[in-house]
C-alpha cells in the first residue's frame, strides 16, 4: 500500500475515525419495556420492519445474488445488527426489507428515513459525518484506476488527456476531480450510474480508465467475461475506510451497533465473515484472495477480537 509512513498513516486515520464513531448509551429497554425508546429503535418497533438500504452490483460487498436477493460482506454485517435489534425489542416479528441505493441516493434515504442502515461501499469521512453517522470501520480500500490489460498506462500519470469513468457522488470521483485540477492533467471525467457501466466503459474503450475502489475493482473484474483482460494499477489516489451508515443523533441506536461490532469481533464471528467473501469462493465460485490488511485486523482486535 505504499512506504511505512503511508501506512502508518492510514492506520492511524481509521483509528481515529473507529474512535469517533463508537457512542455510549444504555440499552434500550429497562425495567419499564420498550415504552422508553426513541430514534431508530422507536420507529423500527412502531412499524415492525427494518429498511436496508444495499447496493445492487458492489461485490464482493452488496449486491443481487443468483437468487436476486442481496447478499455480500456488508451485507451480512447488517444482518447481525437486525439480529440484535430483533433481541432488543424482545421480539422476533421485525421484517426485514431492503431498498436499493446507489451513490447519489444513499445517503438522502438514511436522513430522510427511507432506509434505517445503508450496507454497501460507503467511505467515512468528516463531511458525511456531518450528515450521517457511521458504524466502526468494516474494510479499508483506496481509489485506484482499473485499465485494459493491452494498454501502455502503468501510472496514473499516463493517463493525462485520457477519460476515465467515475459513478456519481463517490470518493472516487473526489479524487479524480482533486487530481486532475492540483496536477493540470486534462483529463475527461465520465460520469457514469454504476460499477457495471463503469467497467463496460473500459472494456469498449468508451473510457481508458476506472477510477474506483481497489476491492470493488478486483471483484468486478473477476467477475466479469473476461477477468483477464483487465489490470488494476498500483497507486492509491484517495484512502477509504468503509462503514455501515445510520441516522445522526441517534444514540441508542449507535449504542446497538456498537455493541454488535464488539460480539462479533469478539467471537472472531467478524473475522470469519471477512474470510468467507475474500477469501474463500463466492457464490460464482470465483475467489478474491484478499487478505485481511493489518490496519483493519488492528481495528477489528480494538473491538476485541482476540489476538493469535
Amino acid at each position: 500500500m505504499g512506504s511505512p509512513a503511508l501506512k502508518a498513516a492510514l492506520a492511524a486515520a481509521a483509528m481515529c475515525l473507529l474512535t469517533a464513531g463508537l457512542v455510549t448509551a444504555a440499552p434500550a429497554q429497562d425495567t419499564e419495556g420498550v415504552g422508553r425508546l426513541a430514534g431508530t429503535l422507536q420507529k423500527i418497533n412502531a412499524t415492525h420492519t427494518i429498511v436496508i438500504g444495499f447496493r445492487e452490483a458492489s461485490l464482493p460487498f452488496s449486491y443481487l445474488g443468483g437468487a436476486g436477493q442481496p447478499i455480500g460482506y456488508s451485507i451480512d454485517i447488517c444482518q447481525e445488527i437486525v439480529k440484535d435489534v430483533r433481541t432488543e425489542l424482545g421480539t422476533d416479528a421485525i421484517e426485514l426489507k431492503y431498498q436499493p441505493v446507489d451513490t447519489q441516493t444513499r445517503i438522502p434515504s438514511v436522513v430522510d428515513g427511507t432506509i434505517d442502515l445503508e450496507c454497501g461501499t460507503t467511505t467515512n469521512n468528516t463531511e458525511r459525518q456531518k450528515q450521517v453517522s457511521f458504524s466502526p470501520v468494516i474494510f479499508l480500500s483506496g481509489t485506484k484506476l482499473a485499465v485494459q490489460r493491452s494498454s501502455r498506462f502503468r501510472s496514473y500519470r499516463d493517463l493525462k488527456g485520457r477519460t476515465v469513468a467515475v459513478t456519481p457522488a463517490s470518493t472516487n470521483q473526489a479524487a479524480i476531480e482533486a487530481l486532475n485540477a492540483s496536477e493540470g492533467m486534462n483529463l475527461t471525467i465520465q460520469v457514469v450510474p454504476g460499477n457495471i457501466q463503469a467497467l463496460e466503459a473500459v472494456a469498449t474503450g468508451k473510457a481508458d480508465a476506472w477510477a474506483g475502489d481497489d476491492a470493488v475493482l478486483f471483484a468486478a473484474i473477476a467477475e466479469s467475461a473476461n477477468p483477464h483482460g483487465f489490470k488494476v494499477l498500483d497507486e492509491f489516489l484517495s484512502y477509504d475506510p468503509y462503514g455501515i451508515m445510520y441516522r445522526r443523533n441517534d444514540p441508542e441506536f449507535g449504542a446497538l451497533v456498537n455493541r454488535t461490532f464488539e460480539r462479533l469481533a469478539q467471537t472472531r464471528e467478524l473475522a470469519r465473515i471477512y474470510a468467507q467473501w475474500f477469501q474463500r469462493k463466492l457464490p460464482s465460485g470465483k475467489v478474491l484472495g484478499i487478505a485481511m490488511s493489518p490496519q483493519l485486523e488492528s481495528i477489528f482486535e480494538s473491538l476485541g477480537q482476540p489476538t493469535e
